[in-house]
Parts: C-alpha cells; sequence; structure tokens
C-alpha cells in the first residue's frame, strides 16, 4: 500500500481520492429523488439491498476501537453518513473538518421525521494506534467508528465496492441510501435540503 502523508498534500488534495493507485479526482454526487417523510423506521420489503439511491444499505457489523460491536442497524430512525476513510489517507484527513462541521451543524437538527444526523466513521486501517490518534487529532467526537483493521481488504469496504477513499452513502432513518459521494458543501447542501423539505411520507 502507498503510504500518503499530509505534509505532502497540494492544495489539490482537497478534490483528491486515495486508491488502490493513488488519489484521483472527484466523485460524482448522487441524489436522491424521494425527500418524503416517513412515519416509522421500517423500510419496505420491496427494496432491494444495495448501494444504489432507493437500495437498503448493506449492514455493517464490527469492532469499534474498544473492540465492542457496533451494527449500522443500531442507527436506524437517524439520517446517518457512512464514511469511508483511514488515517494514513491525506484527502480523507483534509476532508474530516468539513465532515465535524456537518455533524456539528445538523446532528440535533429538526426533521420532519427520525431523531437528528449521526456520522458512521468505517476506516480502512491496519494500525490500530494510528487509527485511534487520528480520530481524536481530527476530532471526530463520535462513538460510532469501526475498523476490521485489514487495510484494503477490510470487509466492510468488500461489501460496499470501495476501491477508492474518501467516500461515503447518507441513508435516512430507514437504512435507505438517498445520495452518495457527498464531499464538502455538497455534504451541507443535502442535510440543509432534508432539514427544510421533508414533509410528506415517501410511496412505498
Amino acid at each position: 500500500m502507498k503510504n500518503i502523508f499530509i505534509s505532502s498534500l497540494a492544495v489539490a488534495s482537497l478534490i483528491a481520492f486515495c486508491s488502490f493507485s493513488g488519489c484521483k479526482g472527484s466523485e460524482k454526487s448522487t441524489t436522491s429523488n424521494n425527500k418524503a417523510a416517513v412515519q416509522n423506521y421500517d423500510a419496505p420489503d420491496s427494496l432491494p439491498i444495495g448501494l444504489k439511491v432507493g437500495q437498503r444499505a448493506p449492514e455493517l457489523e464490527y469492532k469499534d476501537t474498544k473492540d465492542s460491536v457496533i451494527k449500522l442497524s443500531s442507527l436506524r430512525g437517524y439520517y446517518v453518513l457512512i464514511d469511508f476513510w483511514a488515517s494514513w489517507c491525506g484527502p480523507c484527513r483534509m476532508e474530516n473538518p468539513n465532515v465535524v462541521a456537518a455533524y456539528n451543524k445538523y446532528s440535533n437538527a429538526k426533521y420532519s421525521f427520525g431523531k437528528g444526523f449521526r456520522i458512521f466513521n468505517v476506516s480502512l486501517d491496519q494500525n490500530k494506534m494510528a487509527w485511534i490518534k487520528a480520530i481524536e487529532k481530527d476530532q471526530l467526537n463520535w462513538p460510532y467508528h469501526i475498523s476490521d483493521l485489514k487495510g484494503w481488504s477490510a470487509e466492510p469496504a468488500m461489501k460496499y465496492g470501495v476501491n477508492s477513499i474518501p467516500t461515503n452513502w447518507l441513508i435516512d432513518p430507514r437504512g435507505v441510501i438517498v445520495a452518495r459521494g457527498l464531499r464538502g458543501p455538497a455534504l451541507d447542501a443535502e442535510l440543509e435540503k432534508l432539514v427544510k423539505k421533508e414533509t410528506s411520507k415517501p410511496s412505498k
């Protein structure tokens, strides 16, 4: 694995991805046209499990920094950003302030349904201490951090087809994907729309 150091990043790294072959250009954001409210947190069984907008996000169940198992589904009822990153990924570290700002602004915002906004970090680290130190240094002050410490061979990455980071999926309180590839202002804009415009129940 090619090591990426923050100190060597140029300003252009803000729009880069870390991948098997290095960093590459920005991923196109995809958002859902379904912005309607729900009255419960059960996704229709008719919705397939997958990685596209409108599908149910695959379950993730792995250990956190204290070796306790956390399930993605335990956050049902919240909007959740599933955020793939690593301590050694410079562009990820440079994107983290945007993620922190979004969390601080929207975690307790008033939505027309759901209980708020949470972030579920998935690390592709192999070094546990480096992972923990990066969480602390970047002030990722929420409890939902998981990793199997297998780097690019991480099972969560395999489940989500991840071959470049940072990358993310936004799911609604039912666990249904509503957007992906939200970075910088795009994440803020999508959450702002959800806060302001969620008004009616989505069709089943």
